[in-house]
């Protein structure tokens, strides 16, 4: 055969598969998120990315030809603040893999994650980019905070929330960040506590501005949690990309609007979170909410929060703000707050455009905020945000006009992600499974930390934990010479002046504790222990995500000594999905307790 007719052979036997990779929408009254009027059009989407959007757009032979009469066509929703490892009910653990397909469900095709840590961001990108885990696009954020700030108190360790009061330790924070290349820094500003309890502490200009320059020089954005006036103005002059929750201490003004301008700094009011709610009725929460989930909020069903004076002027001030801010022409992104307890993956998304009209944008100018303003935001716009050629094929098809009528836009009928339609009944069945989202298990090792490096013997990193709240316990830990040339572990903990006070140092068994181990060949945990008294051995599984986990109390006392935990003590562990060996020290309250570890390992 010649090189011509191979050439030849090889087109014909391509042909049907190119054509394959051509979709056209018709019929279709298109949205398509600048806020321009919808209006009917044809829109031809191949190889993944949107090639014509017009009224007489031919259709390519061959191509797959979706009617979409009834129904309006809009580009992939964002939402611009979620807590993604969080289930949005009180009780819960979060199971990650559902929460991201809810948001497929209800046409989230991006979302901006401030609810995780550095040592998440590998396991997640690669689980979600080998199909392992389904979701929308993902910006991992990285958070920072300061001392006794917002974001600081949720006993989860100095490494959840970098604590920074200066720009010399802003720029140490920085340096331990980015190595990780988060794409954004989460930063808590703000320590008003929307006067329903003191405020917490503020993170100062100087420090903020400095995040903000070490960050932008990367290419990362800068995101706050703010909700006053002034920490606003400061966040706004230190040059923030965006501003997450909205003023609720009073109402903006001329000075605020010219920085938003000036800066460039888009506002997200996460109304969703802030309104007083009540829980949907089980029928509606079926159609998007795991099991688990749903027997929790079933027993809430109409339970709303206690309507305060204090609730009432902070609504009344961010749905005036949000307005007056819209008509200045500030950049209104989208977002929720998901995850917070009330406010749903997903749901939530679609109820914060709603909120949005109801504070007085048009049904047209709200998809405009959850969709291309959103993507200029996060400076994603050159590939997302609007439907016009060149973008990717981010697309939502609702049965309806969203455009005139808001509460249609969830009447999501279909979603497509690059050109691909989501199959929306498989996610629904998905996450309507007693189990949590399958992730397969690597196979344990031996050894999980001798102490011999500034990781784990399985290169994760050590983290701190302890009781919730800003008066919680306290600890530190480090490597310290046992013997010449052999090291073990020094944990010593204050323990905060409160009832049952604790502080662990955790080992992620696995990069961030996201992908199990199986441990199943070996017979239970070993480790070489000093100390003063009691202690815990706590495992932690995927499947326990209510209650405590699997505990076992030991002793140490001032020589070394071994202890053998054997997995039949650690009751209701499954050894098959293993993720984190956390050591407890719980002492009486403003006391202290230290212990030091070496050698950990399954035995």
């Amino acid at each position: 055969m010649t090189r011509q007719r191979r050439a030849g052979f090889l087109l014909a036997i391509a042909a049907p598969l190119l054509a394959q990779q051509v979709t056209v929408f018709d019929g279709a009254m298109v949205v398509d998120g600048t806020g321009a009027p919808a209006r009917q059009a044809r829109v031809v989407v191949r190889d993944g990315r949107i090639a014509a959007v017009a009224e007489d757009a031919a259709i390519p032979p061959g191509a797959q030809v979706v009617n979409a009469e009834g129904h309006t066509l809009i580009p992939g929703l964002f939402d611009l603040h979620t807590h993604m490892p969080y289930s949005g009910v009180p009780g819960l653990g979060g199971d990650w893999g559902k929460n991201l397909k809810a948001y497929l469900l209800h046409g989230v095709t991006s979302a901006v994650d401030f609810g995780t840590y550095p040592e998440t961001f590998e396991p997640m990108r690669r689980l979600l980019r080998e199909g392992r885990l389904e979701g929308p696009r993902l910006h991992l954020a990285a958070r920072m905070t300061t001392p006794g700030g917002h974001g600081a108190e949720a006993g989860r360790g100095d490494f959840f929330s970098l604590e920074v009061t200066t720009p010399s330790e802003a720029r140490a924070a920085m340096a331990r960040l980015l190595p990780y290349q988060p794409d954004a820094i989460k930063v808590f500003t703000d320590g008003w506590r929307y006067g329903a309890g003191a405020d917490m502490t503020s993170m100062n200009e100087g420090t903020l501005a400095e995040i903000v320059r070490l960050a932008h020089a990367q290419g990362v954005e800068v995101m706050t949690h703010t909700v006053t006036l002034e920490r606003a103005k400061i966040a706004a002059r230190a040059g923030v990309d965006a501003i997450a929750h909205g003023v609720g201490d009073s109402r903006v003004d001329a000075e605020f609007i010219k920085l938003l301008a000036a800066k460039k700094t888009a506002y997200v009011s996460t109304l969703a979170v802030f309104e007083s709610k009540t829980w949907p009725a089980p029928a509606l929460l079926a159609s998007f909410l795991e099991p688990a989930a749903l027997r929790i909020a079933a027993k809430m069903s109409n339970a709303s929060a206690p309507e305060t004076a204090a609730r009432r002027r902070r609504w009344a001030n961010l749905n005036a703000n949000l307005a007056a801010l819209f008509e200045s022409g500030a950049a209104v992104g989208s977002g929720t707050d998901a995850g917070v307890t009330g406010t749903l993956h997903g749901r939530s998304s679609l109820r914060e455009i709603e909120l949005m009209v109801g504070a007085g944008l048009t049904p047209l100018q709200a998809i405009a905020a959850a969709t291309s303003v959103s993507a200029r935001a996060i400076h994603v716009d050159a590939e997302r945000g609007t439907i016009e050629p060149g973008k990717l094929a981010d697309l939502v098809m609702i049965h309806g006009a969203p455009h005139e009528r808001i509460a249609d836009i969830y009447r999501v009928a279909d979603v497509w992600m690059g050109g691909r339609r989501l199959d929306l009944e498989k996610l629904r069945q998905e996450i309507a499974s007693e189990k949590v989202t399958p992730i397969p298990a690597r196979p344990a090792v031996a050894l999980i930390d001798d102490m011999e490096q500034e990781r784990t013997s399985l290169d994760t990193l050590r983290v701190n934990a302890s009781d919730p709240g800003l008066d919680n316990s306290k600890s530190i830990f480090q490597r310290v010479t046992r013997t010449p040339g052999n090291h073990a572990l020094a944990f010593h903990a204050h323990m905060g002046e409160k009832a049952d006070p604790f502080a662990q140092v955790w080992f992620p068994l696995s990069r961030g504790g996201i992908e199990p181990v199986d441990a199943s060949r070996f017979h239970g945990i070993q480790f070489e222990a000093r100390g003063e008294g009691g202690y815990k051995l706590i495992v932690h599984g995927r499947s326990r995500r209510t209650g405590s986990q699997p505990e076992a109390a030991f002793q140490a006392g001032p020589a070394w000594s071994r202890v053998a935990i054997p997995f039949g003590r650690l009751a209701g562990l499954d050894p098959r999905e293993l993720l984190i060996a956390a050591f407890e020290i719980a002492r009486p309250p403003g006391t202290h307790g230290w212990l030091e570890l070496d050698n950990v390992r399954f035995y």
